[in-house]
């Protein structure tokens, strides 16, 4: 009964669209309450579930994604790939998912890899003859591989909670993000030469050169990144730190675009987006608090193994609820609500929690651009004024590649679990 009115009251405040973290926190509260629990108890939890080392990896890559997306590497990236692979039949598309991809690999969000590279890209196909609707739907699917190409604010919250290597999370992370990537590139050059869009004009070798020399100080943050994880000089967090001061040098001495007077705009961006982020993890605690106390985790187990569930099935069951739960809330809620009871059944069914943290991570990619409320369809709507539906009718057939995508990643394990066997 109390576990019917907790999502009853949870929903209820979504629908009045009171914040994911501030839902949690109410809705679970008072069923606690009503459980027996003292309200005292419930600050030093919600603190305790935020002081966590790992955690300060967030802030970390999360203000130097702003450092660089405002200090011109965009900019920059989008002139070196159009230089190397504009003249190529549907160019303008290879550019798009290729900044998209190695964006991805700075910012670690989805929102802000659709954003950066939208306002770009998006006008830019269309005043080449592409249509409109499609250039929305692609940069809206492109942009989602923030989500899963390291850094990874989501793989970071998994690896927290299930008690995982961070570092070998991010390197799963890899080879699924380029295959996504690669699918994506296949269906951009498909749809090009289908409706003969035309190229661009093939650049000199010395503009290639010079705007290579332009964009490669902000393309090695990733090699920095995974190179100091990987090699074991410095934690997920520390290699955050690291990306900061990195950004900051080649954003001000390098781009000489970051100015003193845009570090107020920088600071409330990223603590905007962190705030949010810490506001889910203190709510969704008492979320957990509940869950446990009640025993939902055994519970759900025990279902499973009453039903003789295998492996297969888990991955269709849990892929199905990824995309219902992906239509209401954001993937950093998504992961603190239903981890600690899947986990346990993921452990159970001998699914490495690797891999699963990969197929979660694509789940909730494809989340991102579900109607009616996947996060990248608004952001591209707003970047465009197109109305939503317009938005959502450009996106459809990439949801579908991605469920194809999705399904091979599920299939071959190796394609997530490949790297990691190489890092210790």
């Amino acid at each position: 009964m109390l576990i019917l009115l907790l999502f009853s009251l949870f929903f209820l405040l979504l629908f009045l669209r009171v914040p994911i973290g501030i839902s949690l926190a109410v809705s679970s509260g008072i069923v606690l309450v009503m459980s027996g629990f003292n309200l005292s108890m419930f600050p030093q939890r919600m603190f305790t579930a935020m002081e966590s080392f790992p955690l300060l990896a967030i802030p970390g890559f999360v203000t130097a994604g702003v450092i660089l997306s405002r200090g011109g590497l965009t900019k920059y990236l989008i002139n070196f790939l159009q230089a190397w692979l504009g003249h190529l039949p549907g160019g303008l598309a290879i550019v798009t998912v290729l900044t998209c991809t190695i964006f991805a690999a700075i910012s670690g969000s989805s929102p802000a890899t659709a954003a950066a590279v939208g306002s770009i890209m998006i006008p830019a196909m269309v005043e080449n003859g592409y249509d409109k609707r499609y250039a929305m739907g692609l940069v809206a699917a492109s942009g989602t591989l923030g989500m899963l190409i390291p850094p990874s604010i989501v793989l970071i919250m998994f690896g927290i909670i299930a008690e995982i290597s961070i570092g070998k999370l991010f390197i799963a992370g890899v080879i699924p993000g380029i295959f996504l990537s690669g699918i994506l590139l296949v269906s951009a050059i498909y749809y090009a030469r289908k409706n003969n869009y035309k190229s661009g004009v093939k650049a000199s070798w010395e503009e290639r050169k010079k705007h290579t020399m332009k964009a490669i100080w902000g393309m090695l943050l990733p090699v920095i990144i995974m190179g100091s994880i990987y090699t074991g000089v410095a934690t997920p967090t520390e290699s955050s730190i690291l990306a900061i001061v990195y950004g900051v040098l080649v954003s001000a001495f390098i781009y000489k675009e970051l100015k003193f007077k845009d570090i107020r705009a920088i600071l409330v961006e990223s603590i905007n987006t962190t705030s949010m982020i810490f506001l889910i993890i203190a709510g969704a605690s008492l979320f957990g608090l509940f869950l446990t106390n009640e025993q939902v985790p055994m519970m759900v187990g025990d279902w499973l193994q009453n039903i003789n569930l295998n492996k297969w099935g888990f991955f269709v069951l849990t892929g199905i609820l990824f995309l219902i739960l992906g239509v209401f809330l954001e993937s950093v809620s998504i992961v603190l609500i239903t981890l600690p009871i899947l986990l346990p059944i993921v452990h159970y069914l001998g699914i490495d929690p690797f891999h699963f943290a990969i197929v979660m991570t694509v789940n909730l990619e494809i989340g991102m651009i579900t109607p009616p409320v996947g996060l990248n369809l608004f952001v591209v709507a707003g970047q465009t004024r197109e109305k939503l539906g317009e938005v959502v009718r450009g996106v459809l057939p990439f949801i579908v590649l991605l469920i194809m995508g999705l399904v091979a990643i599920i299939i071959f394990p190796s394609i997530s679990l490949w790297l990691t066997e190489y890092m210790k």
